[in-house]
């Protein structure tokens, strides 16, 4: 399993390594994740210790909706847990028998344009602990439900630091890294549907170059795949990237989430999209026509992907 380690420049211009720790009280986890709920995980809060009524008898500590219309419960352990599991498909479980509930709660709390927007297709799970077994990492593996595992840690000077953990990986006998990413793939439509995959996302005209910037998309551990409406989410705890197709223009245009005053800006190539209105999410445009726009958009993607 991945260990975040931090290190402070000592007073002999050495290196000190910063201990991590756990929270005293499980409600100051909450309390901290829950302000800076859309800078850490995408999500804007709809409501901290939502009971779930007497038949799943339990409260959810914090439920939201992330950038991408998805309902999110949020459950945290100032610990390692291993019931987190059981409860986490309880909540989701409640979730599929509460759609009315839930819309009617997004429409009191951010508006019934966001109420009519729900994205019912793959609702998400995010389990936030100090640690997690071995058997919670095979089982997110096996369950169909979509459950984030995030460790988090707390240094000194106020840092808190959250880092997905990897699931369990397969035995030797399993895919090869390219396979794998297309089984981990997150299809955000109804399962009698049948889905293209891959390149085969893209329209005909733009299949090659699509196929060359999902590579690029893809070649960083834990990115999820998720083909939406009317755009493609690549995403860690937040989306990193959303793709668009413009096949009248023989272009894909990609939004980074990336400052764009980090940037030199191109004409016709990068655009800073703060204040304008777009499908999908991310403060940078960038227009691909051909691979040697890839090739310049490259240095983008990596820092989008290295601050994510």
């Amino acid at each position: 399993m991945a260990e975040v380690m931090l290190f402070r420049r000592g007073s002999e211009g050495r290196d000190v390594e910063l201990p991590g720790s756990a929270v005293t009280l499980e409600v100051e986890l909450q309390r901290r994740v829950e302000a800076g709920l859309e800078q850490m995980l995408g999500v804007r809060f709809l409501a901290s210790e939502y009971p779930t009524g007497p038949w799943h008898r339990g409260r959810i500590d914090t439920l939201g909706l992330d950038e991408n219309g998805s309902p999110v419960v949020i459950e945290y352990k100032r610990g390692a847990d291993s019931g987190v599991l059981s409860q986490a498909v309880s909540y989701l479980s409640w979730l599929e028998s509460a759609h009315h509930e839930f819309e009617a709660l997004v429409r009191n709390v951010l508006g019934a344009e966001a109420a009519e927007s729900i994205n019912w297709r793959r609702p998400r799970m995010v389990c936030i602990a100090a640690g997690f077994s071995h058997h919670d990492r095979v089982a997110v593996q096996r369950l169909p439900e979509r459950i984030d595992l995030v460790r988090y840690r707390i240094f000194g000077g106020g840092l808190l630091s959250l880092l997905r953990v990897d699931p369990a990986p397969g035995p030797p006998s399993a895919a090869s890294p390219r396979r794998n990413r297309e089984r981990d793939r997150v299809v955000e439509r109804p399962p009698a549907t049948t889905v293209p995959m891959g390149p085969d996302l893209a329209p005909e005209c733009l299949r090659d170059l699509y196929a060359e910037l999902d590579d690029a998309l893809t070649a960083w551990d834990e990115v999820d795949v998720a083909p939406l409406r009317h755009y493609i989410a690549y995403r860690r705890l937040v989306n990193v990237a959303s793709v668009l197709f413009r096949p009248k223009r023989g272009a894909i245009l990609v939004y980074l989430r990336l400052d764009p005053d980090t940037v030199t800006l191109e004409e016709g190539f990068t655009r800073d999209m703060r204040g304008i209105g777009h499908l999908g999410t991310g403060d940078l445009e960038v227009r691909l026509a051909s691979a040697t726009d890839l090739e310049r958009a490259a240095p983008f993607i990596r820092r989008a992907f290295e601050a994510a």
